[in-house]
């Protein structure tokens, strides 16, 4: 029975350099995207809210199906830290393959931020004064990352072609049920938190988030086993 990794990319994988290169590019492009969408939404809401996370919130949805329907036959598309340690855990990549992505994805997530800083004649250089913090957001980030991963594996598990589909609308929806508004991804939150803007997180609220988001992960992988054994 082909493992998940590889029903998510039928074909033969690229070079390891190919795969880190789409990683980082991948991850760039949707961090320019959360935070562009977000500079964009607060200065053309007036002051409404709840109209500027709806329009940070289709944006990162929409671009998250473009990226993996474009990179995903090239590295799998994880652009997250959590789906690549979940994976290795998984025994579908290696932990020295794992590492890379994940160095390429935290610095593709800040070249992104920075990316995006540029665009909108920002200071590339910022750190973030939004606290996210307390009880009910470390549960979110739990939640968030938890689903997100289940989202993963339960839609690849038997239709994986519709992994990019159901992964872009699980989080556009959990930006919205989830008090946090669903980070769900490590690099995400180390590189946001170098963004005083609409999208940002305060850097003493970013090891208590991607310790929630791991513990979700963690979750997400038994309750994986439970529900979605191989077929024989």
């Amino acid at each position: 029975m082909p493992s998940l990794a590889q029903r998510l990319t039928s074909k033969a994988l690229p070079s390891l350099a190919r795969r880190a290169f789409a990683e980082w590019l991948g991850t760039a492009f949707l961090l320019a995207a959360v935070v562009g969408s977000g500079i964009m939404a607060e200065r053309l809401a007036g002051g409404n809210l709840a109209l500027a996370l709806l329009c940070n919130t289709i944006p990162t949805g929409a671009i998250l199906v473009v990226l993996i329907l474009m990179l995903g036959p090239v590295s799998g598309a994880h652009f997250n830290p959590a789906v690549s340690l979940a994976f290795a855990l998984r025994k579908e990549t290696s932990w020295a393959h794992a590492s890379i992505y994940i160095v390429a994805q935290i610095a593709g997530a800040i070249a992104g931020v920075w990316i995006a800083h540029l665009m909108f004649d920002l200071p590339v250089w910022q750190v973030s004064h939004t606290e996210r913090t307390g009880t009910g957001q470390w549960i979110a980030e739990a939640v968030a990352t938890f689903g997100l991963l289940a989202t993963i594996f339960g839609v690849a598990a038997r239709t994986p072609a519709a992994v990019p589909y159901a992964v872009g609308l699980y989080i556009t929806s959990a930006y919205w049920f989830t008090a946090s508004t669903s980070f769900a991804n490590p690099a995400v939150t180390i590189a946001r938190s170098l963004s005083n803007t609409f999208a940002g997180i305060a850097p003493d609220g970013v090891v208590p988030f991607i310790a929630a988001q791991l513990a979700g992960a963690l979750l997400a992988l038994l309750v994986a086993r439970l529900l979605w054994r191989p077929q024989s």
